[in-house]
């Protein structure tokens, strides 16, 4: 008998039923926290390393359960309506977290946003890379890692730095391999005349009047 069933016939047994759902909620806990932690540390880590570029970096929260975090962002320094920016989350997909990355739009682009010569061009380069893209992002990829798996969580108490240095490199391409193309392309939607942005719902409405 493997050491997972002996501990699986253990807890099972009635009289160590209420024990072994203690362990379950408290390392839920622990599970969580630790999740946090990391998403911490990736952010600060990236803050550092990051503070002379346009991008300024911020965790995201889960939507569901305030002070629990899932990803980070890495937002420009200065405002504009439309951008796009380089993020990395954990989604819950197939009852299991999973983490991806990828270039984010701000808000749903228009045509004539993704029809810029600076964001083709950008996106051209990013699905050479290998990026699927969709409504969302303009590219986006999964990674290996499921941040509450065990072996994931271990290597964070174990090797914190070793995977810590591993999730940067996944978003290495984006942050500095692809930089120039990225800010030309928010350079090209800053500076994009307004009544090129006008939407397709004005452009009906012109035409039924």
């Amino acid at each position: 008998m493997n050491e997972e069933q002996a501990v699986l016939d253990f807890f099972s047994k009635p009289e160590n039923l209420p024990l072994g759902l203690s362990v379950a909620e408290q390392m839920d806990e622990i599970r969580s926290r630790m999740n946090t932690s990391f998403w911490e540390q990736l952010c600060l880590r990236l803050t550092s390393r990051l503070a002379p570029s346009p991008w300024r970096i911020i965790t995201t929260e889960d939507r569901n359960t305030a002070g629990v975090l899932v990803g980070l962002q890495c937002k420009l320094r200065t405002d504009q309506t439309q951008s796009l920016f380089p993020m990395l989350e954990q989604q819950f997909l197939g009852g299991v977290w999973r983490v991806f990355f990828g270039l984010m739009w701000q808000s749903t682009p228009t045509a004539e946003q993704l029809a810029l010569p600076a964001v083709t061009a950008l996106r051209q380069q990013l699905q050479t890379d290998g990026f699927k893209q969709n409504e969302t992002f303009l590219a986006w990829q999964w990674t290996p890692h499921y941040p509450l798996r065990r072996d994931f969580l271990q290597r964070f108490s174990q090797q914190p730095d070793a995977l810590l240095d591993d999730m940067e490199a996944i978003l290495a391409p984006l942050l500095f391999s692809h930089s120039d193309l990225i800010v030309t392309a928010n350079a090209s939607l800053q500076s994009m005349p307004r009544s090129m942005t006008i939407s397709l719902d004005q452009l009906r409405q012109k035409r039924r009047d």
